[in-house]
């Protein structure tokens, strides 16, 4: 049986939460998507769907993941995102843990998403 002295845990422990925090953004925090190269991907999660953004040009992307609004992917423009339910303004350019995701799909218009739990940045 290995044993692990608790100074050398409590350190081990401090890394995985500082490499979780960078992987994933606190309450508010996130990505703009001018700050991201051309084919960059970011997985959401929110309350109900699990998406796949993939980033073409300024706030173009590839969307895929909801049953109805894009069960394949399908390009889109994000208006932004924002903290507390709608008619708040969006965050232009922005995907925010916390946040609800505002997009305009090309058939259904204004899509607003619920609540952001979780974002994963994965591609470039």
């Amino acid at each position: 049986m290995n044993t692990i002295f608790p100074d050398v845990m409590d350190k081990v422990m401090n890394k995985m939460n500082h490499d979780q925090r960078k992987e994933s953004p606190e309450p508010g925090e996130g990505f703009y998507l001018n700050d991201l190269a051309a084919g960059s991907v970011l997985e959401l999660e929110t309350q109900h769907h699990h998406y796949t953004l993939v980033k073409h040009s300024g706030d173009e992307v590839l969307i895929s993941g909801h049953p109805l609004y894009c069960p394949k992917p399908v390009n889109v423009h994000v208006e932004g995102s924002f903290p507390s339910a709608p008619p708040s303004v969006p965050k232009a350019g922005f995907i925010g843990k916390g946040m609800y995701l505002l997009f305009n799909h090309p058939v259904y218009h204004s899509v607003t998403t619920s609540r952001i739990r979780e974002i994963h940045k994965l591609g470039k």
